[in-house]
């Protein structure tokens, strides 16, 4: 195992001091405990944020981005819209936030294979063991202790629940939210996994961390799909992790080109970020990469069946978005790779059961092959009976 990174919390020399004129078989200090636990549960960093201090700013927020539609299809965000402004909204007894980060910082450059047409690029977090099983119970681990030590309740987060994390994390001082609307922080960069634990003790905060980010604007300015409208905004619908991840239909037309090869998630915002530079590649082993997401070859995952699929990205955030919209992503890397020696397996999904794999293989052949060799496939396939590929035929030979 590799070892156990340091956990760094402000206040902690004032509860060492505390502890020491405790006696041993009395309660711990908090915030101590924490500190402790989040280091042996192999969190990279934790603070404490008081609740109640949250304010509604970061609240109004939201439902402005909800209100304009740049959530996109993510109905899951506006259902529980009025719980997600606050965390009283959601657990009215809460008084303190443990924010814990996990880095998984990279040891090479994320962007690496973004030239490389015949390969496909995947975004960091999904190159490795999802997320969500690694942190969720270290977590649990850290929570049950300070029950234990408090005797108040506690509930943790992992991206799950109607809980805004991000300005949590700022609150706590664990970094800010920079002009891409993602965590910064100045000893991790842009790679941190974040999870909450809720609890109803009262817990010394730490002091929220100022922005640095300056007149930087790099993060904006490299987005290939310009899913910014202004610095600290995001319009989802733009953006390419949302379109390949989230996003359950067809990849609109104006965005495809610009995708590339990008088969599932972007780093290009988080990549370029210059707090970066102080970032140590994580080497937990729990958050190892994974052979086959580095750089696989667009051939190979087009002849992936669903079974192949799920047994090559098993326990990876890739397998929760499916056979079908993956299929769908690995055919708009396709359709950008210029490498004409796919058109026959692109073929063969033509006649694939889901429409959105269907209608991004008639895009992607339309890239690819000749005009007579797509019209000929497109009076073949007359009888389409999904009127979204029927459109992409008429696109197709209207190109």
């Amino acid at each position: 195992m590799a070892p156990t990174p340091a956990v760094r919390t402000r206040h902690a020399g004032d509860g060492a001091t505390r502890a020491a004129n405790t006696a041993p078989d009395e309660a711990m200090d908090a915030r101590l405990l924490i500190a402790r636990e989040a280091a042996a549960a192999g969190f990279s960093t934790v603070r404490i944020a008081r609740v109640s201090d949250l304010g509604g700013e970061p609240g109004r927020r939201f439902l402005a981005f909800i209100a304009d539609g740049q959530h996109g299809d993510m109905d899951w965000l506006e259902a529980k819209a009025e719980r997600r402004q606050h965390p009283n909204a959601m657990w009215p007894e809460a008084k303190s936030a443990i924010v814990l980060g996990l880095s998984y910082a990279p040891d090479d450059d994320p962007l690496r294979f973004l030239d490389q047409r015949d390969r496909a690029s995947i975004s960091v977090y999904a190159a490795r063991r999802d997320y969500h099983d690694v942190v969720k119970p270290r977590l649990k681990r850290v929570a049950r202790a300070l029950q234990t030590a408090t005797g108040e309740g506690v509930k943790v987060f992992v991206d799950t629940a109607p809980l805004m994390e991000k300005p949590l994390a700022a609150l706590a001082g664990l970094g800010w939210q920079g002009k891409h609307t993602n965590l910064v922080s100045r000893e991790h960069g842009s790679w941190l996994y974040l999870g909450i634990i809720l609890t109803r003790a009262e817990i010394a905060p730490d002091e929220p961390e100022s922005d640095h980010c300056g007149s930087c604007r790099r993060c904006l300015d490299i987005c290939p799909t310009a899913a910014f409208p202004a610095p600290y905004q995001l319009d989802a619908r733009r953006c390419i992790s949302y379109l390949t991840i989230e996003h359950k239909g067809p990849i609109p037309h104006e965005f495809r080109e610009a995708i590339g090869n990008r088969i599932f998630g972007c780093d290009d915002c988080l990549a370029v970020c210059p707090w970066n530079k102080f970032a140590q590649a994580s080497h937990d082993q729990q958050l190892a990469i994974r052979k086959e997401t580095q750089g696989p070859r667009i051939a190979d995952l087009l002849a992936l069946d669903d079974a192949a699929f799920r047994q090559r990205f098993s326990g990876t955030p890739i397998r929760r978005a499916g056979h079908a919209r993956f299929l769908r992503n690995v055919l708009i890397a396709a359709g950008n790779s210029a490498d004409t020696s796919l058109v026959p397996r692109i073929e063969t999904l033509l006649k694939h059961e889901a429409s959105i794999v269907r209608g991004a293989a008639v895009w992607a052949l339309s890239r690819l092959a000749s005009t007579t060799h797509v019209a000929a496939l497109a009076e073949a396939h007359a009888q389409e009976s999904d009127e979204t590929v029927r459109e992409e035929w008429t696109a197709a030979l209207a190109s």
